[in-house]
């Protein structure tokens, strides 16, 4: 749980929203409601949130215009959308538009909070936020480029989006299932062994020539990156 976080929910539907703040509560997390896009873009611009919880549809101003208009002023608070739209092309729309994450409707309220956490951990600045560290391995995501100990680390397409997914969840549990949502964008398990064989080459690649192992093997829960001569 991240501390004292605060957000707000740009959200039309009343019952959802205040079913939001009811758990979000409960949670220890403060929440600021809005009911569509303008009040929310005003609300989320004059204010200081941690996370930005945003319906994808709402009246006056659609939530990918808010999002926009937001990175447009350079306010860089996390946003997580959510939405009745979840194909790919609709999640990869709501990513391009400046949103962190993207959880389609319906979902389960625990796994919103998770991402909330997430995000609220990630608040920062933004060149901050355009470069990962683990150790002294660094992922620069606006070059495209991976480095460690200074020296350039080549991957293919797939394993800088494993990468770059583990570095941006550093020190947490990064489950199967959600690998194969934000890296492959599956919504089914397809029972392959895909996973294993990009996390073994990405392994091999970062650790290959280093003395020190970052990339571990949770035993039946997932996959974990962490420095373990980092201070707890």
């Amino acid at each position: 749980m991240v501390a004292h976080m605060k957000i707000l929910i740009i959200e039309d539907d009343l019952e959802a929203a205040a079913y939001l703040a009811k758990a979000f509560r409960e949670a220890g997390i403060v929440s600021d409601h809005a009911s569509d896009g303008e009040s929310g873009l005003f609300m989320a611009s004059e204010n200081n949130y941690d996370v930005l919880v945003v319906d994808r549809m709402l009246p006056r101003r659609d939530g990918l215009s808010v999002i926009t208009e937001l990175r447009r002023k350079e306010i860089h608070t996390p946003v997580l959308i959510l939405s009745a739209l979840g194909q790919v092309d609709d999640r990869v729309t709501g990513l391009r538009a400046g949103g962190d994450d993207y959880l389609p409707k319906p979902y389960a309220f625990n796994e919103l909070l998770a991402r909330v956490e997430v995000l609220g951990r990630r608040k920062g600045t933004p060149e901050q936020d355009m470069v990962y560290r683990v150790g002294d391995l660094e992922l620069d995501r606006l070059s495209h480029s991976v480095r460690r100990q200074g020296k350039e680390i080549p991957l293919q397409p797939r394993e800088f989006r494993l990468l770059e997914y583990l570095m941006k969840n550093a020190g947490q549990v990064v489950t199967r299932t959600m690998l194969l949502e934000n890296v492959w964008d599956y919504h089914f398990d397809p029972q392959t062994n895909v996973i294993d064989v990009h996390v073994s080459r990405l392994r091999s690649k970062i650790e290959k020539d280093f003395d020190v192992p970052l990339l571990r093997t949770v035993r039946g829960a997932g996959y974990m990156i962490k420095d373990d001569r980092a201070p707890a």
